[in-house]
C-alpha cells in the first residue's frame, strides 16, 4: 500500500511534455493517507472539517458562471460537448460542425440574452437593510451580463436568498425548481437553530437535488466542491450548527488569542 505523495504511479508525457497519469495502473486509486498511521485517526467521527463558507462560494461561482455563460468560469464549452459526444450522452447537445467552427446547441440551463438582462436587473434593483450585505448593484455588469468582484459573504447572500428570486420568470421549471432547492438547502444549514430530527430528511433532499443537477447540468459542473455539499449534513450532526465552525470564526479566534 503506497502513501500520498509517494510512489504515485506510472506517468507518461503527452504531446506537449505534460505528465499524464495512467488510470489503469495497478496502484491507481489504492493510496493510503499517512494520517491513518495515527493511533486515534480511525476513531474520529470528523476527520476533516469542511469549510462551508468556501464550499458555498465555489458552488455559487460555478452556478453563476454556468447560467450566465461567463467566459473563463462557465462549466460548459466545446470540450465539454465533445466529451458528451464521446460518452454517448445528451445527444441533443453534441457540437454541430460549422464553417467557422462548431455550433453548440442551447441546453436547458442556457439563458438567453433577455433572461440574462432580467437576472442582472433583478439583482441590481434589490434593496436590503443597512449592514445586511455589500451593495450588490456594484457587482452587476450590464455590459457583459455577469457579476464582478464577489466576496465570500456576497456569495452567501446570493446563494441563500437572491439567486432563487432572480431566476423567476426564466429557465424551464425543472431547472428553476432544482436551483431553488439547492439555495434552500444552504439557507437551512445556516440557521442558528436546527432540529436534529430534521437532518435525516435534509440529507435525503440534498441527495435528490444533486442527482437532479447531475441529470440537467454538464458533468464538468461536479468538481470536488460540489461533491462536498453532500457531506455537510453529516458534519452538522457531529459538530453542531455551521456558523460555529466557519473558517472566519477560526481566524477571528486565532486573532484574539494572539
Amino acid at each position: 500500500m503506497s502513501y500520498w505523495g509517494k510512489n504515485s504511479g506510472e506517468k507518461t508525457k503527452g504531446k506537449k511534455g505534460k505528465k499524464k497519469l495512467i488510470l489503469n495502473h495497478p496502484t491507481f486509486g489504492k493510496k493510503k493517507s499517512v494520517f491513518w498511521d495515527l493511533p486515534y485517526w480511525e476513531y474520529l467521527q470528523v476527520r476533516h472539517c469542511l469549510d462551508v463558507m468556501h464550499i458555498e462560494k465555489n458552488v455559487c461561482e460555478s452556478l453563476l458562471g454556468l447560467l450566465l455563460n461567463i467566459p473563463g468560469k462557465t462549466k460548459d464549452g466545446i470540450n465539454v460537448r465533445k466529451d458528451m459526444q464521446e460518452m454517448g450522452i445528451h445527444e441533443g447537445l453534441h457540437p454541430v460542425p460549422h464553417p467557422k467552427g462548431f455550433f453548440l446547441p442551447p441546453a436547458c440551463y442556457t439563458m438567453s440574452n433577455k433572461e440574462k438582462r432580467m437576472f442582472c436587473e433583478c439583482l441590481h434593483g434589490i434593496k436590503v437593510p443597512s449592514s445586511y450585505s455589500a451593495n450588490i448593484k456594484r457587482l452587476v455588469s450590464f455590459k457583459d451580463s455577469k457579476l464582478l468582484g464577489m466576496k465570500s459573504h456576497d456569495c452567501h447572500v446570493l446563494m441563500t436568498h437572491m439567486i432563487s428570486i432572480a431566476i423567476r420568470g426564466s429557465l424551464p421549471d425543472k431547472i428553476r425548481h432544482t436551483i431553488t432547492k439547492l439555495c434552500l438547502f444552504f439557507n437551512t444549514i445556516h440557521s442558528k437553530v436546527i432540529d436534529p430530527q430534521s437532518l435525516e430528511s435534509l440529507q435525503k433532499e440534498i441527495t435528490v437535488t444533486l442527482c437532479e443537477i447531475e441529470m440537467y447540468f454538464p458533468l464538468s459542473f461536479f468538481d470536488v466542491m460540489v461533491h462536498l455539499v453532500i457531506h455537510i449534513v453529516r458534519e452538522i450532526q457531529a459538530c453542531g450548527v455551521v456558523l460555529y465552525f466557519y473558517a472566519t470564526c477560526t481566524l477571528l479566534k486565532d486573532t484574539w488569542v494572539s
